[in-house]
């Protein structure tokens, strides 16, 4: 399994990951082509060579033709811009999933909806192009899983569209919860929005890099000037050894009641599109023998707080308990088969000299619209496709 760590010593900005994604590897061609599906205009893009206090690095920069004429977009424009491009499925989520977040950060800072936030910075175009193309950046690089060590903040003051404000910004603060954080040696803001949001969403765990055999490291460079260190964002690109990786997830559980079985389903799909690994519920007997549900979600530890605001919103609970576990997974990748109603992905799992297979869902449902038949008749095509590919005597 590929996996990416970031190793925010100096901070991290959004424009720094996409640069130090792609100076470790991530074709700049193709980036550049996925973010032109984007329907904003009025900037360029420009990739260049940096050197930050005599290390060797990579900028990337957007460059905006008139920047007061940039509007200040609410979360639908953001979607509606992502949804409309023509990025993969998988980016479009992330990248949306990112924003989600942002805006729930903003939204608790100024005790507002997520759908009345408007986002001032981190709606601009840069700010846009920053997390689709840290989001793309991945994919191109094929990373299954990332990873990143605590987050240095820094200190002092940060002028924004709400005056000055004490660093790191409130919306950074609120995205940074549950997040391993240092403060750095540095005066100034270390750590922006858009990363924390991107970081924070993203990453399945944080501390020092996992175990992996090294293949490239990129480092992205920012615009301040370090004083004691150099301000850049170091990323390490490698493969975990082995067909198994154990990790640490948080269950989150709560006991309900009062509630109809349609509440609970919307709640699973509301805590699945905000980055749950898997949410379910099972009946139990409660005390005066009432029928209830406990409702369970199993998530990454820089998921809980935005996870727990969400059962907190969309059921009657006063709580929810909280703990880790370790769960041993099998390393996971992508094949492609051909079949009568096109090209579908088939999820594989390898570990322990074992292979098992299952069709992508939404590829299947998508095929299943497309040609205007049964759901389980693609499924089964796929899973044909899969066993005649992978049939030795074949």
């Amino acid at each position: 399994m590929k996996v990416a760590h970031f190793d925010c010593f100096s901070g991290a900005g959004g424009d720094m990951i996409v640069a130090a994604l792609i100076a470790a590897g991530a074709p700049r061609q193709a980036l550049c082509a996925g973010l032109s599906g984007l329907a904003i205009g009025g900037h360029t893009l420009s990739i260049e060579r940096a050197n930050k206090q005599g290390f060797a690095a990579t900028r990337f920069k957007v460059d905006l033709e008139d920047p007061a004429d940039q509007p200040h977009r609410h979360l639908a424009d953001i979607l509606g811009i992502i949804t409309g491009s023509t990025l993969s499925d998988s980016v479009k989520d992330k990248a949306s999933r990112v924003f989600r977040r942002l805006a729930e950060a903003e939204a608790a800072v100024h005790g507002s909806d997520i759908e009345k936030v408007h986002f001032h910075e981190v709606g601009a175009v840069d700010s846009i192009l920053d997390i689709v193309g840290a989001v793309l950046a991945l994919e191109l690089l094929g990373v299954e899983q990332v990873t990143c060590s605590p987050v240095a903040i820094g200190s002092g003051t940060v002028k924004c569209a709400h005056g000055t404000l004490p660093v790191p910004a409130p919306a950074t603060i609120e995205l940074l919860k549950d997040i391993p954080v240092c403060p750095g040696d540095e005066v100034g803001e270390l750590v922006t929005p858009t990363a924390a949001a991107l970081l924070s969403t993203l990453a399945a765990a944080f501390g020092p890099p996992p175990a992996m055999t090294l293949r490239t490291v990129g480092c992205g460079a920012g615009t301040r000037e370090g004083r004691g260190r150099p301000n850049i964002l170091r990323v390490l690109v490698g493969d975990i050894p082995g067909n198994t990786d154990t990790n640490r997830v948080t269950v989150l559980e709560t006991n309900l009641d009062d509630v109809s079985a349609e509440t609970i389903g919307y709640c699973i799909e509301r805590l699945m599109a905000e980055g749950a690994l898997d949410a379910y519920a099972v009946p139990i007997q409660m005390k005066k023998s009432r029928p209830g549900v406990v409702l369970t979600v199993l998530c990454e530890p820089g998921r809980v707080s935005a996870l727990e605001r969400v059962l907190f919103a969309e059921t009657p609970t006063f709580g929810i308990r909280r703990h880790e576990t370790k769960r041993t997974i099998l390393c996971r990748h992508h094949e492609i088969v051909s079949t009568t109603y096109g090209k579908l992905r088939m999820k594989v799992g390898e570990g322990g000299g074992l292979i098992t297979a299952s069709p992508e869902y939404e590829d299947c449902r998508a095929a299943a619209e497309r040609h205007g038949v049964p759901l389980r008749q693609v499924v089964a095509a796929a899973n044909a496709a899969w066993s005649a590919k992978t049939d030795p005597s074949g």
